[in-house]
């Protein structure tokens, strides 16, 4: 392993990323900086670099301890980053995840489980209950 690597590549090796691409693609939308400024993705990392990675709704920081260019097994990942991100990045992810259930808007996508469930029974209630009770000669 050599003392410096591109931070595409490195973000790939490290499994920050799935494919290389998509880390280079994530360097070029700004998604991806060293110390506070952006990093293209030829940029090289030497070791003790931190890296910030924006991935919505946090934004992860992890410290160079070795550099590599190569994909390496996920059991020898912690030996080429240590992850430094705060607790309140992961505190501000946990928050995320319960407030998607409770705020889902009404009439965009498919209707939950229960939500189908609550309709078949106002639907069933609505038109099939009271049939025998409708006057029909009333129309």
């Amino acid at each position: 392993m050599s003392d410096q690597a591109r931070i595409d590549k490195w973000l790939w090796a490290v499994r920050i990323y799935k494919t290389r691409s998509i880390a280079a693609e994530a360097c070029k939308k700004g998604h991806i900086s060293i110390g506070d400024r952006t990093a293209k993705p030829a940029h090289n990392i030497r070791v003790g670099d931190i890296i910030n990675v924006k991935k919505a709704p946090i934004t992860y920081s992890f410290r160079v301890l070795k550099c590599a260019e190569n994909r390496v097994g996920a059991k020898l990942v912690p030996e080429l980053m240590e992850n430094i991100t705060s607790q309140e990045q992961y505190e501000i992810l946990e928050m995320s995840k319960i407030s998607g259930f409770i705020g889902r808007q009404r009439g965009t996508g498919r209707p939950t489980k229960k939500e189908r469930r609550d309709l078949d029974t106002f639907v069933e209630e609505t038109y099939y209950d009271n049939i025998e009770e409708f006057d029909f000669d009333e129309l």
